[in-house]
């Protein structure tokens, strides 16, 4: 099995575009990833790491003990969580809490994620999430009109880093037609020592496996689609790619990642969007339809977003 495709952002030949060349898209829509290596350069990933930190002091004293985990989605009946939809929000890791709720780690070593707005709500996460660039690779994976849905700061904690189950992102962010697409950048080297992500190229041709919606009572939670699909997961690659490079990956795609137990951490930042022409389910548990709620924005014009 050929190891999946690296590529760069280049120039269009009036040097006024970037794009992805004709190779790269091919081997996107076959492996459902690609490694755009290079996307961000390391001033700018040690700005986002230094305002992820800046932002955990700020917001920690605001956040109870919620604990963020693709294993127990107790977190989704969790008010707090439902309220960084729109907002910024701390989750913890679940081996950074004793069981009264207390940290048993310094804080700066205890937080799992930052959650799910700053690319709209923090300047310094705003100035890094939209442009030209973000742009070209989401004309390239072939994402028409995007739209900003989600942003998350990772930061797999030395020692304590928690795993995260194989899943796709369209369980979790749901449009008629399949559009979400997922824009993951290593904020330092990731390799399988520090738990990398991993990846199933071109298991996402086998379609949606489970989805994550609000019930009739109001209650978040998984289901299962049938006929389900089984993945084969001799498939199963890990993504190691240094600081600065940029995953991206479409929303059938299933990866996942191991704990991290090393001594180093493992920071990454992630952004999904979706496409303006697609009818986004109001049953996603993100939701920008609150009088005090911005739309969602795309990687260009800020003000470009027509709902919520």
């Amino acid at each position: 099995m050929k190891p999946v495709h690296r590529t760069h952002l280049r120039r269009s030949n009036n040097a006024l575009r970037w794009g992805l060349d004709t190779e790269a898209q091919a081997a996107y829509q076959q492996d459902g990833v690609l490694i755009v290596e290079d996307f961000l350069d390391a001033q700018a990933c040690a700005e986002l790491r230094a305002q992820a930190e800046r932002l955990v002091e700020v917001l920690a004293p605001q956040s109870p003990a919620t604990v963020f985990s693709t294993r127990d989605q107790r977190h989704a009946r969790d008010a707090y969580f439902e309220s960084t939809a729109a907002g910024m929000g701390v989750f913890f890791e679940e081996e950074a809490l004793d069981a009264q709720g207390q940290l048993k780690v310094p804080l700066s070593r205890a937080v799992n994620k930052l959650g799910h707005a700053m690319h709209d709500l923090d300047p310094v996460f705003q100035r890094h999430s939209h442009g030209p660039r973000w742009q070209a690779v989401a004309e390239g994976v072939g994402l028409a009109d995007p739209l900003l849905v989600q942003s998350m700061y990772i930061f797999k904690q030395p020692g304590i880093g928690g795993e995260v189950n194989c899943h796709q992102d369209a369980t979790f962010l749901s449009t008629q037609p399949q559009s979400v697409v997922g824009f993951w950048l290593a904020i330092e080297d990731a390799h399988q020592g520090n738990g990398c992500l991993g990846g199933l190229p071109g298991e996402h041709a086998k379609g949606l496996k489970e989805l994550f919606r609000r019930d009739p009572d109001g209650v978040l939670r998984l289901h299962p689609i049938h006929p389900r699909p089984e993945w084969d997961m001799q498939r199963l690659q890990w993504l190691a790619v240094p600081r600065g490079s940029l995953i991206v990956f479409h929303g059938l795609f299933p990866h996942l990642s191991l704990a991290n137990r090393l001594a180093q951490s493992r920071h990454a930042y992630t952004l999904h969007a979706v496409s303006a022409g697609t009818t986004y389910a109001k049953d996603n548990w993100i939701q920008r339809d609150g009088p005090q709620n911005a739309p969602f924005s795309g990687f260009i014009d800020l003000e470009s977003a027509t709902r919520g």
